[in-house]
Protein backbone atom coordinates (compact mmCIF):
# COMPACT_ATOMS: atom_id res chain seq x y z
CA UNK A 1 0.00 0.00 0.00
CA UNK A 2 1.31 3.48 -0.63
CA UNK A 3 0.65 6.16 1.35
CA UNK A 4 -1.20 9.27 0.26
CA UNK A 5 1.23 12.18 -0.02
CA UNK A 6 0.23 15.49 1.34
CA UNK A 7 2.61 18.65 0.32
CA UNK A 8 -0.03 21.82 1.69
CA UNK A 9 -3.23 22.11 2.84
CA UNK A 10 -4.97 22.01 -0.91
CA UNK A 11 -3.79 18.03 -0.36
CA UNK A 12 -5.69 17.77 2.78
CA UNK A 13 -8.67 19.32 1.36
CA UNK A 14 -9.24 17.28 -1.11
CA UNK A 15 -9.58 14.13 1.41
CA UNK A 16 -12.61 16.05 3.03
CA UNK A 17 -15.24 13.52 3.88
CA UNK A 18 -13.50 10.80 2.04
CA UNK A 19 -11.50 7.59 2.43
CA UNK A 20 -8.44 7.79 3.02
CA UNK A 21 -6.83 4.31 2.68
CA UNK A 22 -6.21 1.19 4.80
CA UNK A 23 -2.56 0.54 6.31
CA UNK A 24 -1.41 -2.97 5.75
CA UNK A 25 -2.19 -5.79 8.84
CA UNK A 26 -0.42 -6.11 12.20
CA UNK A 27 0.55 -9.39 14.01
CA UNK A 28 -0.53 -8.40 17.45
CA UNK A 29 1.58 -11.55 19.05
CA UNK A 30 2.15 -12.45 22.70
CA UNK A 31 5.64 -10.90 22.83
CA UNK A 32 4.12 -7.56 22.03
CA UNK A 33 1.51 -7.97 24.22
CA UNK A 34 4.13 -8.66 27.12
CA UNK A 35 6.03 -5.91 26.45
CA UNK A 36 3.19 -3.34 26.65
CA UNK A 37 1.96 -5.23 29.94
CA UNK A 38 5.83 -4.18 30.95
CA UNK A 39 5.77 -0.31 29.72
CA UNK A 40 2.45 0.26 31.55
CA UNK A 41 2.73 -2.17 34.85
CA UNK A 42 -0.68 -3.75 33.49
CA UNK A 43 0.30 -7.41 33.61
CA UNK A 44 -3.40 -8.54 34.05
CA UNK A 45 -3.34 -12.49 34.29
CA UNK A 46 -6.10 -11.78 30.57
CA UNK A 47 -3.50 -10.27 28.69
CA UNK A 48 -0.40 -12.32 30.17
CA UNK A 49 -0.83 -15.81 31.39
CA UNK A 50 -1.84 -17.99 28.67
CA UNK A 51 -2.63 -21.25 30.98
CA UNK A 52 -4.89 -19.51 32.95
CA UNK A 53 -6.31 -18.43 30.31
CA UNK A 54 -7.07 -21.51 28.61
CA UNK A 55 -9.30 -22.47 31.69
CA UNK A 56 -11.08 -19.12 32.76
CA UNK A 57 -10.96 -16.56 30.16
CA UNK A 58 -14.25 -16.76 27.80
CA UNK A 59 -11.65 -16.57 24.58
CA UNK A 60 -9.53 -19.26 25.80
CA UNK A 61 -5.73 -17.13 24.91
CA UNK A 62 -4.69 -14.06 25.95
CA UNK A 63 -6.15 -10.73 24.79
CA UNK A 64 -4.31 -7.60 23.56
CA UNK A 65 -4.69 -4.83 25.87
CA UNK A 66 -7.62 -2.23 24.58
CA UNK A 67 -5.05 0.59 25.10
CA UNK A 68 -2.37 -1.25 23.22
CA UNK A 69 -4.68 -1.51 20.18
CA UNK A 70 -4.90 2.23 20.53
CA UNK A 71 -1.21 2.87 20.41
CA UNK A 72 -0.90 1.29 17.35
CA UNK A 73 -2.53 3.68 15.47
CA UNK A 74 0.44 6.12 14.75
CA UNK A 75 2.04 3.70 13.12
CA UNK A 76 -0.66 2.27 10.92
CA UNK A 77 -1.82 5.98 10.35
CA UNK A 78 2.02 6.71 8.93
CA UNK A 79 1.52 3.97 6.52
CA UNK A 80 -2.21 5.84 5.05
CA UNK A 81 -0.59 9.46 4.74
CA UNK A 82 2.79 10.94 4.47
CA UNK A 83 3.04 14.38 4.97
CA UNK A 84 5.78 16.43 3.28
CA UNK A 85 7.55 19.63 4.45
CA UNK A 86 6.46 18.83 7.98
CA UNK A 87 8.04 20.88 10.64
CA UNK A 88 5.96 18.76 14.00
CA UNK A 89 3.04 16.98 14.70
CA UNK A 90 0.87 16.97 17.84
CA UNK A 91 -1.66 14.52 18.87
CA UNK A 92 -4.48 16.50 19.77
CA UNK A 93 -7.39 14.52 20.97
CA UNK A 94 -9.52 11.44 20.62
CA UNK A 95 -13.13 11.74 20.74
CA UNK A 96 -15.85 9.25 20.33
CA UNK A 97 -13.20 6.21 20.93
CA UNK A 98 -15.50 2.72 21.06
CA UNK A 99 -13.66 -0.76 21.83
CA UNK A 100 -15.36 -3.43 20.05
CA UNK A 101 -13.98 -7.08 19.90
CA UNK A 102 -11.09 -7.73 21.44
CA UNK A 103 -8.03 -8.46 19.89
CA UNK A 104 -6.74 -12.35 20.49
CA UNK A 105 -3.33 -12.98 20.58
CA UNK A 106 -1.84 -13.88 17.02
CA UNK A 107 -4.66 -11.89 15.40
CA UNK A 108 -3.65 -9.31 12.55
CA UNK A 109 -5.39 -5.59 12.61
CA UNK A 110 -5.26 -2.79 10.66
CA UNK A 111 -6.50 0.47 10.00
CA UNK A 112 -9.04 2.20 7.56
CA UNK A 113 -9.35 5.78 7.78
CA UNK A 114 -11.70 8.91 6.37
CA UNK A 115 -11.13 12.41 7.01
CA UNK A 116 -13.69 14.00 9.48
CA UNK A 117 -12.70 17.76 9.67
CA UNK A 118 -10.44 20.05 8.47
CA UNK A 119 -9.35 23.96 9.68
CA UNK A 120 -6.78 25.90 8.57
CA UNK A 121 -5.50 27.48 11.54
CA UNK A 122 -3.22 29.88 9.87
CA UNK A 123 0.22 28.14 9.66
CA UNK A 124 -1.24 24.80 11.13
CA UNK A 125 -3.70 22.32 10.41
CA UNK A 126 -6.18 20.61 12.69
CA UNK A 127 -7.61 17.16 10.91
CA UNK A 128 -9.85 14.81 12.45
CA UNK A 129 -10.05 11.40 11.37
CA UNK A 130 -12.25 8.83 11.54
CA UNK A 131 -10.76 5.52 12.30
CA UNK A 132 -11.52 2.01 12.32
CA UNK A 133 -9.07 -0.52 13.47
CA UNK A 134 -10.42 -4.11 12.51
CA UNK A 135 -9.28 -7.28 12.83
CA UNK A 136 -8.38 -9.47 9.87
CA UNK A 137 -9.85 -12.91 11.50
CA UNK A 138 -12.97 -11.60 12.34
CA UNK A 139 -13.64 -8.81 9.51
CA UNK A 140 -14.90 -7.08 13.35
CA UNK A 141 -14.14 -3.26 14.89
CA UNK A 142 -11.59 -3.55 17.90
CA UNK A 143 -11.33 0.06 17.84
CA UNK A 144 -13.25 3.08 16.63
CA UNK A 145 -13.00 6.78 17.25
CA UNK A 146 -12.14 10.12 15.91
CA UNK A 147 -8.22 11.25 16.49
CA UNK A 148 -6.96 14.63 15.67
CA UNK A 149 -3.94 15.57 14.46
CA UNK A 150 -2.66 19.28 14.02
CA UNK A 151 0.27 19.58 11.48
CA UNK A 152 2.86 22.31 11.70
CA UNK A 153 4.62 22.80 8.17
CA UNK A 154 7.81 24.82 7.59
CA UNK A 155 7.81 27.87 6.53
Amino acid sequence: MNPVIINCYEDFEKLLGKEIGASDYLVVDQPRINMFADATLDHQWIHVDSERCQTESPFHQTIAHGYLTLSLLPYLWGQIIQVNNLERLVNYGMDKMKFGQPVLSGQSVRMIASMEALANLRGAIRMSIHFNIEIMETGKTALEGIATFIYFFKK
